[in-house]
């Protein structure tokens, strides 16, 4: 049994780059980029008003209240006009060029409409209410850097660069594999000694949110059944998460079926709690990656976080997570084992506050629903003492 530092070690070093591969612009949400992204043009690509109201020559200003005639109109959208005279104005709208001749835009708010034009009822400073062609970003510079996460703000910047298609880091393939007898499909009424299935479906949708598609199977516990099915699987997919089947019972097979299949065991069980039955491994003829997590939902749940996450990440090139969190209560951990302790987490003070959710074992679904995260307590340790901080592995988004 391997200490969780060492454990952590090992599946970060199997990371693999699986590519690139173009994706539409609407599709790339939360995808990670491949390429660098440049201007195609200058930002914004033209001298543009940023109020409605009139654009003027500065110079045309003889004195306060000065009346201005209205000569035309220039809204967003149309091509450049022109003023012919500087004692004259033209209506401008928000987002549209400054017209030729003109150096200032004066707010309707400013402004007192008197027949054809407009008077002057404050002050005015040559050149306000423009933003200038070039003053955002010139034309050629980055925008965006490969490995940057696509989220709605690169989202509008592809746009705006005309990028409809864009390369990012292919995902990898993944299937998710519930193992046991005593699992029935969700839409089935269980028998007394048996349950639904809910960690496929958790690590499902733990995926989709990653916009992976994960395909699904149940294997049932027969070593030949097993070993059959899962040489199938091997061929297609980059990574399998396992649920079940790793622990110390006699139906307990899989350890023994990847050895027989070819795959090479990195290493089974660990020092933490939950999860320490995890299994990890990679199929040496395929380079497929396999994480096979206890069966206990909440085992299932913290392992996926706590490894399958930093293993993606460094795959995809971005950061994990890394938060801080004070208790509100010190807890303690008279193990040798690390631990993962799911909290509840708000903001108080400019401080973001632990407190530890009562839960009843690895099986409580109820308990794991609430936590927002795990904090990570050292073997032999109090954590949380005299306002110190530790570390949360974040299962919600603590941004609200």
């Amino acid at each position: 049994m391997i200490s969780y530092e060492t454990a952590i070690q090992k599946v970060l070093e199997q990371a693999t780059d699986f590519g690139t591969e173009e994706v539409e612009l609407h599709k790339c949400n939360g995808r990670v980029l491949a390429e660098p992204i440049l201007a195609d043009r200058d930002f914004p690509p033209f001298d543009r008003a940023t109020k409605d109201g009139i654009a003027i020559d500065f110079k045309g200003i003889k004195s306060d209240g000065q009346y201005f005639e209205i000569s035309g109109m220039a809204p967003a959208g149309s091509p450049q006009q022109k003023l012919t005279d500087a004692s004259q104005c033209l209506e401008v709208m928000t987002g549209a060029i400054m017209p030729e001749k003109t150096d200032t835009v004066v707010m309707y708010e400013h402004l007192e409409q008197k027949g054809n034009g407009f008077l002057l009822q404050e002050p005015v400073k040559q050149g306000q209410n423009i933003h200038y062609k070039g003053s955002d970003v010139k034309q050629g510079e980055t925008l965006l850097l490969a490995g940057t996460q696509i989220n709605e703000a690169e989202i509008g910047i592809l746009a705006s660069v005309g990028k409809s298609m864009v390369k990012v880091k292919r995902l990898p393939k993944i299937a998710v594999i519930s193992t046991g007898n005593e699992l029935v499909d969700i839409h089935e009424t269980p028998e007394p000694h048996q349950i639904r299935k809910s960690n496929v479906h958790t690590l499902r949708a733990l995926l989709g949110a990653l916009q992976i598609e994960a395909d699904t199977f149940h294997l049932v516990d027969n070593p030949s059944v097993l070993k059959e099915k899962l040489a199938v699987i091997l061929q297609d997919y980059d990574v399998l998460l396992l649920s079940g089947g790793v622990s110390k019972g006699k139906f307990d097979f899989l350890p023994e079926t990847f050895d027989a299949l070819g795959v090479e065991k990195i290493f089974h069980k660990v020092r933490q709690r939950p999860g320490k039955p995890f299994w990890f491994g990679r199929h040496l003829e395929t380079k497929t990656t396999i994480f096979s997590f206890p069966g206990n939902p909440v085992s299932t749940f913290v392992s996926y976080h706590v490894y399958f996450k930093p293993w993606l990440n460094k795959t995809l090139g971005t950061a994990s997570s890394q938060i801080t969190v004070f208790l509100s209560v010190p807890v303690q951990n008279s193990t040798k084992l690390t631990l993962f302790v799911g909290v509840t987490v708000v903001l108080s003070d400019g401080k973001l506050i632990a407190k530890q959710v009562t839960t009843t074992g690895s099986g409580d679904l109820m308990a794991l629903s609430k936590a927002d995260g795990f904090i990570k307590i050292e073997p032999a340790v109090t954590a949380g003492e005299k306002g110190k901080s530790v570390p949360l592995i974040p299962t919600r988004n603590l941004v609200s």
